[in-house]
């Protein structure tokens, strides 16, 4: 890895980061799950921050690598519902009714 702490935090797009840490991914996946990417890999990061203060800038990054890398590999074997990052799945649906609670009285 060639780039900087200070050019890491110069990026915006799911496909920046892959391309700052020279990972494969594949477009159509992204351009589908790239929220949920990111916000898994926010997530990752912040465990990395807290857990290792330690870390100098080279070892940061080699961490956030694998943290994007596994960030994408979640949802490539689950759902965004089933990882439920954002608030909108966290959230009970109104005016529905689940077929589990309907009872034959």
């Amino acid at each position: 890895m060639s780039g900087t702490i200070d050019e890491f935090k110069q990026l915006v797009d799911a496909e920046e980061y892959f391309q700052f840490f020279n990972l494969p991914y594949d477009q159509k996946f992204v351009n589908v799950n790239r929220l949920h990417i990111l916000k898994k890999f926010s997530q990752y990061m912040r465990e990395i921050d807290e857990n290792s203060p330690e870390f100098n800038s080279e070892e940061k990054l080699n961490q956030y690598a694998i943290a994007l890398q596994k960030a994408y590999e979640v949802f490539l074997e689950s759902t965004p519902q089933e990882q439920k990052l954002f608030k909108v799945f966290n959230e009970k649906q109104k005016n529905v009714v689940k077929l589990t609670e309907i009872t034959s009285d």
